[in-house]
């Protein structure tokens, strides 16, 4: 991939990014999905929540332009159409979801069927490098840890879009660092797919910075947790880079964490982990007197940190890259202690 190229599709997203916050301002004026404070919000007034709608749309938008005028192999393949087709199952339920307010159940349920889908097509997870071991082929097991990830990180990014900026800024953040190495090493398709992600959030965070004007909703959460799973596994085992099925990852580490850390602690605490809190560490902090757009900041830090150990990791050898998650996670366990003792010190945590 030349230069030209490069930057003819970093205009391109440029592009997506307009068509996103136009989009987006439709949606504040025209569509009336409406997020309406409770004894669980970290906001005062009735806030629209339809902005997943606008980013959903130009993704796909993005998507078909590529299509059209794009001249990738992966475009023509049966796993191109079938991560359009699960994205789009997901966006679906999703929109219904923020009219309707579906349960925990139907959505997993949703979920763990868009997974399947792209699993039957090959989208899996086929190998992993272990330290002192080297390359492991997964064989069937490859199926489980696909699937557990992708629903996983569903369902991490739906759960941490609970203060203004934070989702679409990290969905921004990490879709560029994506791109970048998935570029450096000869991508002609995913790199493409991850700045089209960029665009769509990078649109919609305009409006959404705080204070929020709106707000994305399940239907964009979930689009973006699902389709930067899914890419992940495709350029580890379709794209022409092959990245490190690590990479993203890595880039959403500090989400993994913040996601699996909570559900364990309530689990343990006898809470009912479906339900819905504010208990989050990104949560605890804004309610420990941290302002929104701090904590959005620390987060967005954070992730652009992890988005260069990403460059750096795909230059180590297999075996050990998973040394570079250290420093990241030494920074969640430092983080994580100091949150959790002044929270439970103002009763906010048993």
């Amino acid at each position: 991939m030349d230069i030209a190229s490069l930057i003819s599709h970093v205009a391109f997203a440029h592009v997506l990014g307009v068509v996103s916050l136009g989009l987006t301002w439709l949606m504040i004026k025209r569509v009336r999905i409406l997020d309406h404070p409770n004894e669980r919000s970290l906001h005062s007034t009735p806030t629209p929540r339809s902005g997943g709608i606008a980013i959903v749309a130009t993704f796909f938008i993005g998507l078909a332009v590529f299509k059209l005028m794009g001249d990738a192999p992966a475009l023509d393949q049966d796993f191109f159409w079938t991560f359009a087709g699960a994205a789009g199952l997901i966006a679906v339920v999703s929109i219904f979801d923020d009219l309707a307010e579906m349960g925990f159940r139907a959505k997993l349920l949703t979920q763990a069927f868009a997974a399947a889908v792209v699993m039957a097509f090959g989208v899996v997870v086929d190998r992993v490098y272990l330290p002192g071991v080297g390359l492991v082929q997964l064989g069937v097991w490859g199926y489980a840890l696909t699937f557990l990830w992708i629903v996983g990180l569903t369902n991490a990014f739906n759960f941490m879009d609970g203060i203004d900026g934070i989702a679409a800024g990290t969905a921004l953040v990490a879709s560029i660092a994506f791109a970048a190495v998935t570029f450096s090493q000869g991508s002609t398709f995913i790199y493409v797919v991850s700045l089209i992600v960029a665009g769509s959030a990078a649109g919609f965070l305009f409006w959404n910075w705080q204070p929020a004007k709106i707000f994305m909703g399940d239907s964009g959460s979930q689009f973006l947790g699902f389709v930067l799973a899914v890419m992940a596994v495709i350029a580890g085992r379709f794209d022409v880079s092959h990245t490190s099925y690590l990479v993203m990852p890595l880039l959403f580490s500090h989400f993994i964490w913040d996601t699996a850390f909570t559900f364990f602690r309530r689990l343990k605490n006898g809470e009912r982990v479906t339900q819905a809190h504010r208990t989050h560490l990104y949560q605890l902090m804004t309610q420990m007197g941290l302002q929104h757009v701090h904590v959005t900041l620390v987060y967005l830090l954070v992730g652009a940190l992890q988005g260069l150990g990403a460059m750096m990791m795909v230059h180590v050898d297999g075996a050990w890259r998973v040394l570079v998650f250290l420093p990241f996670l030494s920074f969640q366990v430092m983080l994580t202690m100091i949150v959790t003792r002044h929270a439970r010190a103002k009763g906010l945590i048993a």
